[in-house]
């Protein structure tokens, strides 16, 4: 039998995981796989070998193992493959394939655009829009997060769209909001692009306090959240994966 096993980021915080798991449950319900496990990479019960080991245990003969993050980087390239490896070995007859990360999808454009539109103010000419990525080391990450501002800007009337990042890559967020106090935009919409609530979304708030102003305003919108997009775009690596000769894992 066919198994997806999806596997999340993990959190300290014990919202950011009871989201991810509501999450993969409706994810569950709209996927004809008849096996379905999740888990977590870290900080976080199950762990991707538990994930696993319920599958083969509910029967599965071949594994569809999805990253359920947001952008390509070390997590997805290397961090899963790695901990699959050290699993997978111990089940020789179990075929595993991996599937691809949320990546670029004109869908999570679809999303940013929603949550401009949730501000009730509009992303004109006039306006700078700063999307604000966890960060990593691995250049694909960055690559990854600069397309799809590209995508928004051109469904917009005129914003400029920059990226930056928390950690680990730059632009940081201090220096896209200094940039952003010297352009000529007298809106600047910040956009977290997370998946879940947490410690990144108070350092995100905590840096825009100082800037608002009569003249120049910082407006924050909604993180991404679990969207429905985001549960299509699942569905369609997962069919990938189980279809796609070049998702075989070994």
């Amino acid at each position: 039998m066919e198994a997806v096993l999806y596997v999340c980021h993990g959190s300290r915080v014990p919202e950011a995981r009871e989201q991810a798991v509501e999450f993969i449950k409706k994810c569950m319900q709209k996927n004809p796989a008849p096996i379905q496990e999740y888990c977590f990479l870290e900080l976080a019960n199950p762990s991707i070998e538990e994930g696993f080991v319920s599958c083969v245990e509910r029967g599965a003969g071949r594994i569809a193992v999805i990253p359920v993050l947001l952008l390509t980087a070390a997590h997805a390239k290397e961090d899963i493959p790695d901990e699959l490896r050290r699993v997978s070995v111990r089940y020789p007859d179990v075929e595993v394939r991996y599937g691809r990360p949320i990546g670029v999808h004109e869908a999570m454009v679809e999303i940013l655009i929603e949550k401009l539109g949730k501000t009730n103010k509009e992303a004109d000419a006039d306006s700078l829009v700063l999307l604000v990525g966890r960060g990593s080391s691995d250049p694909d990450s960055k690559r990854d997060l600069n397309l799809i501002a590209g995508q928004l800007e051109q469904r917009l009337k005129g914003a400029s769209v920059r990226t930056c990042f928390l950690t680990a890559a730059s632009p940081k967020l201090p220096e896209a909001l200094n940039m952003a106090q010297q352009s000529r935009a007298s809106k600047v919409f910040i956009i977290p692009y997370l998946l879940f609530t947490g410690i990144l979304m108070k350092t995100i708030e905590q840096a825009i306090k100082e800037y608002d102003t009569v003249e120049k305003k910082y407006i924050l919108c909604d993180y991404l959240g679990y969207h429905n997009n985001i549960e299509g775009i699942l569905r369609e690596r997962a069919e990938e994966a189980l279809q796609s000769e070049n998702a075989r894992f070994r």
